[in-house]
């Protein structure tokens, strides 16, 4: 996964224009799949584990009926989820202030936890974002220019405290680690993550294709500093990766069915029909499944990337 503030840009752009009507009837329906498939996915992993955490990135309107940001919440997809994770919403590489999912966003902070990332270029923008976030009450992740695509341990904590952390609502700060390109073995990997006083992280389940096992992932539960932390594993939800080891060699676009759609600007990817019953035995309900693994693994939870699929799969 690397950063999508182009594509994600396009799309809040193009959700504030009305759809063709063919267009919309697909991209609603499409939506209330991803609802689904989000709700079942919590549903699976609560009967594991009961409090497991689940964090959707992106298509913050998922969050409301019929897509409706100025209507009700879906209430099944709400008691689904725990918080709601957006990338650069003040920031997007230069400054930016995104009103339309603002807006949306201080809705469901009220209810829901509300985190950030913004990729700041400019190291002297960092306050002036840290206040926005602030005054919103969202959790903000900041990548500085050499961050990008998640690939550094930064430095300064912020808000840092030795607090036990046991659920969403406890933490201050958090880390999102995901593409950690510098960093040669295992070993070395989890000491960095263990040295840090980050209340939350967000990793990779794979390290180098090796899958962490409960042992590791239970050497990460602990910051430097005594304190309690949750863990938590990426996994890619609405695009198929062809490094992971579920991808066949044999298959290409269209073949299987289900792989419908190139990801552009990602070569490696390609957006699914998420709710095709094949890929959802990928994702969850076995125990071969990605979330299984993540739940042998020890994993607090899942944050569940390219929510905003069914977006994309029927429009530019």
């Amino acid at each position: 996964m690397q950063n999508k503030s182009i594509l994600v840009l396009v799309f809040v752009l193009l959700t504030t224009v009305a759809f063709k009507p063919k267009k919309e009837n697909k991209t609603t329906k499409a939506a209330e799949k991803m609802q689904d498939f989000v709700i079942d996915i919590s549903k699976y992993s609560r009967t594991i584990d009961s409090n497991f955490i689940i964090i959707p990135q992106n298509g913050p309107e998922l969050a409301f009926e019929k897509l409706n940001t100025a209507g009700k919440f879906r209430k099944s997809y709400m008691d689904a989820i725990d918080g709601i994770a957006v990338e650069d919403l003040f920031y997007n590489g230069k400054p930016k202030i995104d009103n339309y999912r603002i807006q949306m966003l201080r809705k469901l902070q009220a209810e829901k936890q509300v985190m950030v990332s913004d990729f700041i270029t400019n190291d002297d923008a960092v306050e002036a974002v840290k206040t926005q976030s602030s005054k919103e009450k969202f959790l903000l992740y900041p990548r500085l220019s050499n961050n990008e695509h998640y690939r550094e341990i930064p430095e300064v904590v912020p808000n840092e405290n030795s607090d036990d952390i046991l659920k969403l609502s406890d933490t201050k700060n958090y880390l999102y680690l995901i593409n950690p390109a510098n960093i040669r073995t295992k070993r070395a990997y989890l000491k960095a993550i263990a040295e840090t006083n980050f209340d939350m992280i967000t990793i990779d389940l794979f390290f180098n294709d090796e899958p962490l096992t409960a042992k590791d992932v239970e050497q990460l539960k602990k910051k430097a500093n005594g304190g309690k932390r949750l863990i938590i594993s990426y996994i890619n939800i609405g695009a198929a990766e062809n490094w992971r080891y579920y991808w066949n060699k044999s298959w290409k676009l269209n073949d299987p069915i289900w792989l419908k759609k190139k990801y552009v600007g990602y070569e490696d990817e390609f957006y699914v029909q998420f709710w095709h019953e094949d890929w959802k035995k990928i994702i969850y309900g076995n125990d071969n499944s990605y979330l299984k693994k993540i739940l042998d693994a020890g994993f607090d939870g899942a944050f569940l990337d390219n929510v905003e699929a069914y977006y994309f799969l029927f429009n530019k």
